[in-house]
């Protein structure tokens, strides 16, 4: 009996507001920051800088091959 559109309309405003919000995602720890659009570059070369003296350290082997 409703209008169609009214609702699918409401729903989806429903469903960014409790679902698809990133300052909800921020709130509950899901999220480590929200970058405005404006500062994405930014703090994608930040994040690179950070990581150009990083070193991947594989652990030791504690078995050797065996004779197959």
């Amino acid at each position: 009996g409703e209008d169609v559109a009214a609702v699918r309309q409401r729903l989806a405003n429903e469903y960014t507001y409790n679902v698809a919000s990133p300052f909800l995602a921020a709130e509950r720890g899901e999220l480590d920051g929200i970058i405005e659009p404006a500062q994405t570059r930014v703090a994608v070369a930040k994040a690179f800088r950070s990581l150009r003296g990083k070193r991947a350290s594989l652990p030791a082997k504690k078995h050797g091959n065996i004779p197959l």
